[in-house]
């Protein structure tokens, strides 16, 4: 049995680290590279850096950052943001990211997942999926959040574990940033369908909320953002708090 991740997002927009509610109202949360050490040296798993307005910008992400953030941690880290190209790939992992994420672009061209995973390995690739519920239906949205699309998110995920994705990171528009928990529902359903890991996104108020995620979502690792910034969880005593609830997890 793998252990359960904690995962903190740097969410960046001009170079800081901001955070919002349901993907709008943005407040700044700090610096990314401070952050980031923070987290390394405190007991994250890994940690995940979304230059949220690259896409939207039509830019690359902000290498200068990677570089930054890459030296300033010893922990896996995770870049996504404005990422079209094999070229933009090799760009990020020369400069110290060890995976790379990849949204809106796989979804415009399915086959770009294919290219990376046989360039890099499918282990460095994770598809990041944001969904929101319309109709009962979970549709994938595009350009951080911004756009809406027909594709069902149960068959866009079976489709990008296919091409070769190593890791989905999942977040639920509904739960994003309102602390009222993860989309447990959605997550169970998805851990039934792929066999890759997911990576849970969205929702996070309470240590309660992490246990939940591992047990009733199924999820293989836990990703926040507010809780972690403002300090309402600390990632020590969250850990402590999982292994008396008997979810394995590295402390």
């Amino acid at each position: 049995m793998l252990t359960k991740r904690i995962i903190p997002c740097l969410d960046i927009k001009n170079g800081r680290t901001v955070k919002g509610v349901n993907f709008v109202d943005l407040k700044d949360a700090g610096d990314p590279v401070e952050l980031a050490k923070k987290y390394a040296e405190t007991g994250a798993d890994e940690l995940v850096f979304l230059d949220i307005s690259a896409t939207e910008e039509r830019r690359a992400t902000l290498i200068d950052l990677v570089r930054k953030v890459a030296a300033s941690t010893n922990i896996p880290f995770t870049v996504g943001g404005g990422i079209s190209s094999v070229d933009d790939v090799a760009a990020l992992l020369k400069n110290g990211a060890d995976k790379v994420s990849i949204n809106s672009a796989a979804v415009k061209n399915p086959d770009l997942i294919n290219e990376l995973a046989g360039k890099f390995g499918s282990q460095c690739v994770v598809v990041a999926i944001d969904a929101k519920k319309i109709d009962n239906r979970w549709l994938v949205h595009l350009v951080g959040g911004k756009v809406a699309t027909e594709l069902d998110l149960f068959n866009w995920a079976k489709e990008v574990e296919q091409r070769g994705a190593g890791e989905i990171l999942f977040t639920s528009m509904d739960n994003d940033g309102t602390k009222n928990g993860f989309a447990n529902e959605a997550l169970t359903k998805l851990s039934q369908i792929v066999n890759i890991p997911i990576i849970a996104s969205g929702g996070a108020g309470t240590m309660n909320h992490f246990t939940d995620v591992f047990t009733d979502g199924k999820a293989d690792a836990a990703l926040a953002a507010s809780v972690f910034h403002f300090q309402e969880i600390g990632i020590p005593e969250l850990k402590r708090f999982l292994k008396d609830k008997n979810i394995d997890v590295r402390i």
